[in-house]
């Protein structure tokens, strides 16, 4: 009598879990949001694993600064990654930038950016590879909110005229022999979701090497901090110096030489 019980309870929580599981697409995060994210910024047919062991998503369990919140993707195990897109669940704008390795014996699948957080909500990077399969990692970040919705330090005085498009740049080595060059670009990126501001941000970066090699490309969108702060990890790099080039949707250029 005992097991029969057990088994009609084991039944029924089946039940239970099923249509959730149905609804979700089977995201770990339990988010119903996820299978529009996937069919919108992945495709409806795109073949996607939930792949936390070589996708790494690091950012704080609480964002105590919304407009302010630090993430790290790092990709391990993975071979041929092709693009790197991040995307916030619960996010007005979900989509905060997508990175191209274009060089993979040079650059490596890894970036480091802070991004407004509206509310709660997962903070994800789906990693494509080659053979076309995205690889999906994330990290939960829980906000008091509000992130998106409000304007930047820049726009609340009125700086961010005289300092548009300046860009602070360092390189580091690293200890296995690499480097890391950390950006800064003077930007307000605006969200459009602020009273009387309309939507003003950076959207396109790229490194070049000094022979003219095209290195990454980054399309970054709204979301992203103001005044962004990127780094970006590399393999020996060839000679001589890095040169930036990059824009906004206002059409403004955004141009740096680095030693």
């Amino acid at each position: 009598m005992l097991r029969a019980t057990l088994a009609f309870l084991a039944l029924a929580l089946s039940a239970i879990a099923m249509p959730a599981l149905t609804q979700t697409g089977g995201d770990p995060f339990g988010s119903l949001q996820w299978p529009e994210l996937k069919r919108g910024y992945l495709g409806e047919k795109a073949v996607v694993l939930f792949d936390p062991d070589h996708v790494l998503v690091e950012a704080p369990a609480f964002a105590e600064d919304p407009m302010n919140v630090p993430v790290s993707v790092s990709v391990r195990g993975l071979t041929d990654v092709v693009q790197i897109v991040v995307i916030v669940d619960r996010n007005p704008i979900r989509k905060v930038l997508e990175f191209q390795p274009l060089v993979p014996d040079v650059v490596l699948p890894a970036i480091n950016f802070r991004f407004k957080l509206e509310q709660a909500s997962p903070v994800r990077a789906a990693v494509k590879t080659r053979d076309g399969v995205w690889h999906v990692g994330g990290a939960w970040v829980d906000a008091a909110g509000g992130g998106c919705t409000v304007p930047g330090a820049s726009r609340r005085d009125g700086s961010w005229a005289r300092t548009l498009g300046e860009v602070g740049a360092r390189r580091f080595d690293r200890n296995d022999g690499g480097t890391r060059l950390r950006l800064r670009v003077m930007h307000p990126m605006d969200t459009g979701l602020a009273n009387g501001i309309p939507a003003f941000y950076m959207n396109r970066l790229a490194v070049f090497e000094a022979a003219g090699r095209e290195l990454l490309r980054l399309r970054t969108y709204e979301p992203l901090s103001e005044n962004p702060v990127l780094s970006f990890d590399f393999g020996p790099l060839p000679p001589g110096p890095l040169k930036l080039v990059g824009s906004d949707n206002n059409g403004n250029r955004i141009a740096r030489i680095i030693e």
